[in-house]
């Protein structure tokens, strides 16, 4: 088996096996579906191009990778970037999908014990990799990751699992800064910078909004009645609001109803249709 396959298999193993992919505790309803997986490489312009874009302070795979061997430096050109996507439910869809203010539970429950999850696979999959001989870290889980305040976007991070998968090949970003993948918007992301060379996959958009209706053909914009607080437009995402409405709305909210501390939404990655995939674009006027 070849490094790429072996990866995907750690990865759909255990998303399908595990007995935390569950909605809580007490629960054996799957929080994910079936993943998809992508590489980048470390020496990608992409990751320069982040560094111009959101800021310096993202992380490019070489730096991320020295944060956990400091003593063992690797040159971009040796690292591969694995990323994957954990895509919603059916079920767990099509109940946000009724939703006009507040989460429905098991959306809720994805954000908290699903991502919960999301973690034990970052750990799992770097852990498996190093033990083979592949030294390996996940990004997001270094005690130096931090959430910042950026003048540009408002709130940015030194390492974006939807930017990690964008530049591996997994999708473009729409209105609502979700990113818009073969499995839909309606999902989460991971990510393990790793010493080991895998080919990278194609990416098949030149865009960074190429799979947004809204974006590429000036149609759609779904998302923007489906949020409750008014924080999308066509001037795209107001950020403010929609955390505003995370917490403390959506968190007192799930406290009050589920009985569980949580919070979430969604709104805008159901009920819309780039929720389940890559929307359908019209034929343009004249095209053969």
């Amino acid at each position: 088996m070849d490094e790429a396959a072996w990866i995907e298999e750690i990865v759909r193993d255990f998303v399908r096996d595990d007995p935390g992919n569950a909605m809580g505790a007490g629960s054996d309803e799957p929080a994910w579906g079936e993943p998809l997986v992508g590489f980048a490489r470390g020496d990608d312009p992409l990751f320069d191009r982040y560094k111009e874009v959101i800021g310096e302070f993202h992380w490019a795979p070489q730096e991320a990778f020295a944060l956990a061997f400091p003593d063992a430096p690797a040159e971009p050109s040796e690292l591969t970037v694995i990323s994957y996507v954990l895509p919603q439910t059916a079920a767990t869809k099509a109940d946000n999908r009724r939703e006009m203010i507040y989460p429905s539970e098991r959306w809720a429950r994805t954000r908290i014990f699903g991502e919960a999850f999301n973690v034990r696979l970052r750990e799992r999959l770097a852990a498996t990799l190093t033990a083979a001989g592949y030294d390996a870290v996940a990004p997001m889980l270094r005690s130096e990751w931090r959430s910042l305040d950026s003048e540009r976007f408002v709130f940015a991070s030194t390492w974006s699992e939807r930017h990690i998968a964008h530049a591996a090949g997994l999708g473009t970003f729409g209105l609502c800064d979700g990113l818009i993948t073969p499995v839909g918007k309606a999902m989460r992301a991971g990510s393990v910078v790793a010493r080991i060379n895998v080919p990278p996959t194609p990416r098949p958009y030149t865009d960074h909004r190429e799979y947004c209706l809204f974006y590429s053909q000036f149609t759609c914009g779904q998302c923007i009645s489906r949020c409750p607080v008014g924080a999308l437009s066509p001037a795209g995402h107001d950020k403010r609001k929609c955390a505003a409405h995370l917490n403390p709305t959506t968190a007192e909210y799930v406290v009050k109803r589920f009985g569980f501390d949580g919070y979430g939404c969604g709104l805008c990655q159901t009920g819309v249709p780039c929720e389940s995939g890559i929307p359908a674009r019209r034929r343009t006027e004249g095209a053969s």
